[in-house]
């Protein structure tokens, strides 16, 4: 008598240790009966691609990227979302019955369903979005506004040059200020977006001054570690609707879950408190 196959996802990285999202997948698992696994997998880079064509085989459904490899997978995948191309990393593998790869990037999606929940009367056409920070996630994160309609993005990095680089590949809806002139940046904004590491637990505050943050501006946080963040806590003492990121971390991972198990899953208070104690 066969049976059917009970089906594997996972995530990749390394390290890979910290990652919140066996905690996650796991909950849904459970809450919704299905009888499969996710689980962590620490890869090298130079064992990569061996792995991933390898895991299908191994009844692998899918699999999340996590740092380093998010911008690796998009040159082993066999196709790849106009999205994920264009931010450049994949966060979301779907492995077909015949082994071939699918990427795609939600971290976006995660990023907008975020903002949407937790400042449900925020409305991308109410004015210019401020965006700190011009790495992986920024990517994400400007493609998402642009999506959603916001007509113009500020943006600031410590090193200019890669603002400006993001500013030639995404447009003339961007425009780049230089690190000292955040906070003047920020003043003409009705969202405020900080996608750096800057005030994560163990690494340097994020040193911006937020003098000139008005209480109808929505501000959010891509770091969830600590869940409000000093940048938070300065916005909230002003007046201002923050969001937290950990809302992200759980919206991007709706769709791969949906896409592997066959179950599109609810983000809760349940999860976040089940991610939380993780």
């Amino acid at each position: 008598m066969s049976e059917a196959k009970i089906p594997l996802a996972g995530v990749i990285g390394s390290p890979i240790e910290h990652s919140k999202s066996p905690a996650l997948h796991g909950h849904w698992l459970q809450r919704y009966g299905i009888k499969g696994h996710y689980v962590p997998m620490n890869i090298a880079h130079d064992a990569l691609e061996d792995c991933l064509r390898a895991l299908p085989k191994m009844g692998f459904v899918g699999v999340n990227v996590t740092i380093p490899h998010k911008e690796t997978v998009l040159n082993i995948a066999d196709s790849v979302t106009d999205r994920a191309a264009l931010i450049g990393a994949a966060n979301t593998l779907t492995f077909n019955e015949d082994g071939k790869i699918y990427a795609d990037n939600t971290d976006g999606y995660g990023f907008i369903e975020n903002l949407k929940q937790g400042a449900p009367n925020w409305d991308p056409k109410a004015g210019p979005a401020a965006v700190l920070g011009a790495g992986g996630a920024s990517r994400a994160v400007l493609s998402a506004l642009l999506d959603a309609g916001v007509e113009r993005i500020l943006l600031a990095n410590r090193t200019k040059a890669r603002s400006e680089a993001l500013k030639a590949e995404f447009g003339a809806r961007i425009s780049v200020f230089d690190w000292v002139h955040a906070n003047t940046m920020i003043e003409e904004t009705n969202t405020v977006v900080n996608t750096t590491s800057l005030g994560m637990q163990g690494n340097a505050p994020l040193n911006v001054s937020l003098e000139g943050l008005r209480p109808e501006t929505v501000v959010t946080d891509i770091v969830y570690a600590p869940l409000e963040t000093e940048f938070l806590k300065t916005a909230r003492e002003a007046g201002c609707t923050t969001v937290d990121g950990l809302g992200m971390l759980l919206y991007q991972a709706a769709p791969g879950f949906e896409r592997w198990f066959g179950q599109r899953p609810e983000v809760d208070e349940d999860l976040r408190q089940a991610v939380l104690s993780a």
